[in-house]
Parts: structure tokens; sequence; C-alpha cells
């Protein structure tokens, strides 16, 4: 059972994924990925409630 979108998990776990096969920045390409997969708006709606809960 995988994460629900916008919870965080998935990101992370994408970014542990890239970072283990060498890639230089894991966070932004996992951003990119997530921007295309969800696109642009409900991407950083995702982005923003992260951002909220980590306060």
């Amino acid at each position: 059972m995988t994460a629900r979108p916008g919870s965080g998990a998935r990101f992370k776990a994408l970014t542990n994924k890239l970072a283990a096969k060498g890639a230089k920045d894991p966070k932004g390409l996992a951003a990119s990925i997530g921007r295309k997969k969800f696109g642009k708006a409900a991407f950083q709606q995702m982005a923003a409630a992260g951002h909220r809960k980590r306060k």
C-alpha cells in the first residue's frame, strides 16, 4: 500500500531512491518529476501543505 499523495512519504521515498542512484540534486529531481505527474498547481498545493505541516 502506498501513501496518499500530499503526505510527503512518496516524495521522501523517491528522494531516497534518486540519491541512491547518484542524483546530484535528488530533491530537485523529485520535485520536477512531481510537477510533471501532478501539474504545477497541484504540486505547489501539496508543497505548501508540507511547509505548513513542518512548522
